[in-house]
């Protein structure tokens, strides 16, 4: 059962009570990330991310991490390009503990001074840590290719000078500006009761002010270039891609199902074609990035140095000639993969409290499993050859390699 309703001061709070569970999640949505930071500041909403697990003004670092394991529950954050999140997932039970918990880490964080500096040469290590891994840091470079190298394509971690540079000031007037009533949206699903809750976040969360809204930026232009990156790997990673569409866009659910035949699953063309057929690769997939204003739908592959252009020529046949080649079968089976990872998705009461609070942030709206299976199920063959033809039968495609080569092995690949 879904409801929508307002702190005193103004803050949106999304509910979903699952009777049948014994957990509840609960999540704190800021709607800043990377793409709301300036290039010298990128990666400081990352930084504030992890600076606020460092000690309350009653508790230490150590406190918190001993208060949540006490309850067997599970407190973390994450950052994206367009918000960062703070939940915590406990049993029913701890649940008002869970939320001062929560709260006393979101409002009452002291950023101490030496914690800043040791936090500094932790996010490097990561840093190392994604660069040392190619499938996953290809995906920042292919957002810098295709978004520039500010706003929505800087990377969430930021970069080593920038993070060099912060100073206790700067988390300080980062979260004064942006984490207020303003920007923010309370979620919480599973077993708990609505009226208890309600007291609670109006207890804990009283104290914040009003804060600014992010301004809201330009639409990013889609660049379609190709941009080599030559590293020492045993194999070429590579990232190729059209411009999508924005979350909110009404042809969201025929993306979703154009995506799925392209390259969502194991029976999906790209890798039936590469993979199962040829052996070209281990893993290949495409994937939709969304975001409040535009997006990317885009192929990720993994080949070794000799099979390149022939990987590439492969992707883009099938891009181009999509249209031309589904089927009321295709789409029949999509719709059903999408509705099974639909309804799966929602046997977790995490996956819930992030799905409310999506659709809160993107849509200002609830949709009900119910009417998201009515959506997809109205979706016919034409919506989707027409939107295969829109998006992927031109020539605007982007590519991105990371690995053991060069520009010149992509001369003449991709016309």
């Amino acid at each position: 059962m879904f409801k929508k309703t307002y702190l005193e001061n103004g803050i949106p709070v999304v509910m979903e009570q699952v009777k049948d569970v014994r957990s509840v999640a609960l999540g704190v949505w800021v709607k800043v990330g990377s793409r709301n930071e300036l290039p010298e500041k990128n990666g400081i909403s990352h930084f504030l991310e992890h600076m606020f697990f460092k000690g309350t003004q009653k508790r230490s670092a150590r406190d918190i991490a001993v208060d949540t394991d006490s309850m067997g529950g599970d407190l973390n954050a994450f950052t994206s390009r367009e918000s960062t999140t703070f939940y915590i997932k406990v049993l029913d039970e701890y649940f008002d503990k869970g939320i001062e918990l929560l709260s006393d880490i979101f409002i009452h964080s002291t950023f101490p001074e030496e914690d800043i500096e040791k936090e500094k040469g932790i996010i490097k290590e990561e840093i190392k840590m994604v660069e040392d891994t190619p499938d996953d840091y290809i995906y920042d470079l292919f957002n810098q290719t295709i978004w520039g190298n500010d706003g929505i394509g800087q990377s969430i971690l930021g970069r080593r000078e920038t993070i060099k540079s912060f100073i206790r000031e700067d988390l300080v007037s980062h979260t004064k500006k942006h984490y207020g009533t303003k920007g923010i949206v309370i979620s919480c699903a599973g077993n708990f009761e609505t009226d208890r809750l309600l007291d609670a976040l109006n207890h804990n969360f009283s104290s914040l002010r009003k804060g600014s809204e992010t301004d809201k930026e330009p639409q990013p232009l889609f660049n379609s270039r190709i941009k080599v990156h030559s590293k020492e790997l045993s194999e070429v990673h590579m990232c190729l891609g059209v411009e999508g569409m924005p979350q909110a866009s009404k042809d969201r659910y025929v993306l979703f199902i154009l995506n799925t035949i392209l390259g969502g699953g194991v029976s999906s063309r790209l890798f039936q074609e590469i993979r199962e057929k040829r052996g070209l690769a281990y893993s290949v997939y495409s994937y939709i990035s969304s975001y409040a204003d535009t997006g990317v739908l885009a192929v990720y592959a993994g080949t070794g140095k000799k099979k390149v252009s022939q990987v590439i020529e492969l992707v883009l046949k099938e891009l181009r000639g999509l249209a031309d080649m589904l089927t009321d079968i295709d789409v029949e089976r999509a719709k059903a993969q999408l509705k099974g990872n639909l309804i799966l998705g929602l046997e977790s009461t995490s996956s819930r409290m992030q799905n409310i609070a999506r659709q809160e942030i993107y849509y200002g709206r609830y949709y009900s499993p119910s009417e998201i299976i009515k959506d997809i199920n109205s979706i016919n063959l034409r919506q989707v050859k027409e939107l295969a033809e829109n998006l992927l039968s031109g020539n605007e495609v982007a590519l991105t390699s990371l690995g053991p080569v060069s520009e010149n092995d992509f001369k003449g690949i991709m016309g």
